[in-house]
């Protein structure tokens, strides 16, 4: 059974970026969007990651342009709107696809570790979260209106463990 770790996923730049090297860590992955009405997410993903980071949380943000054409920049667009507005500061990776057949394989298996409402695989819009353990096994799925500050209590949890 594939674990996220098992994954490999571009940067903002275009460097692969191996997910072993979370191995150990929380995380928290988000496909993301710079023009949607939840973008100011930002600023509570941000706050969750500074304020966990040292004890082991880390989050993943994964620009997605499916839902509405929300991320139409291009990297170095998307970079520089991430930090200017919201002053991010947790990793961002080159934009993907996280539904359909060009779905990135980590969000194919996120979607089946983790299925939505009714048991419905697809991602429905922009700032889904997957919470996933220290092992990479995920943990939950939260909904895009799900505000990171409601995360807490999960967050906390899978940092104890």
């Amino acid at each position: 059974m594939n674990t996220i770790h098992d994954f490999q996923a571009d940067s903002l730049d275009g460097k692969p970026v191996d997910l072993s090297q979370y191995r150990g860590k929380v995380l928290l992955i988000v496909n993301t969007a710079s023009a949607c009405g939840y973008t100011p997410q930002y600023q509570g993903l941000e706050a969750l990651y500074r304020r966990y980071q040292d004890q082991g949380l880390v989050v993943l943000g994964f620009p997605c342009n499916q839902f509405g054409g929300q991320e139409p920049g291009d990297s170095a667009e998307i970079g520089a709107f991430c930090e200017k507005n919201f002053g991010v500061s947790f990793p961002l990776f080159a934009k993907i696809d996280v539904n359909g057949s060009d779905a990135h394989p980590l969000f194919l298996q996120l979607k089946q570790a983790a299925p939505g409402i009714l048991g419905t695989r697809a991602i429905k819009w922009n700032f889904t979260k997957f919470l996933v353990r220290r092992d990479g096994a995920v943990f939950a799925r939260y909904a895009s209106a799900s505000k990171p500050e409601k995360l807490v209590a999960d967050i906390e949890k899978l940092l104890a463990e």
